[in-house]
């Protein structure tokens, strides 16, 4: 048994990421689409399993965005500024919701 390596082009790798993905659909998990379509490409299923794992990795949506981030400091410093406003309209509105029930039940 030789132990040359097999170098396959990355357009090769993502068509087969992608068809494990398709495939997956019409099986209960990854790992039973891989074992179909692994022997089929004449690769090693491990291998087939890490190309998908990579494949979605690489097409994932990104989680920060810097423009997102800035919209994200922008409204907490807001919201910093805005809890003491909040907290002095809520006293004020007890105090005179106070002052009016005391003027209601005095004859």
């Amino acid at each position: 048994m030789s132990n040359k390596s097999k170098r396959f082009p990355p357009e090769f790798r993502d068509r087969a990421a992608c068809m494990v993905l398709e495939e997956e659909k019409n099986h209960p998990s990854r790992w039973s689409a891989v074992m179909i379509i692994a022997p089929k490409l004449d690769i090693h299923p491990d291998t087939l399993s890490k190309w998908t794992r990579l494949h979605e990795r690489a097409n994932a949506p990104a989680v920060s965005d810097l423009p997102d981030r800035e919209k994200i400091r922008q409204l907490e410093r807001e919201n910093r500024e805005l809890r003491p406003a909040n907290e002095i309209l809520r006293k004020a509105s007890a105090y005179f919701a106070e002052g009016e029930l005391d003027r209601i039940f005095r004859p």
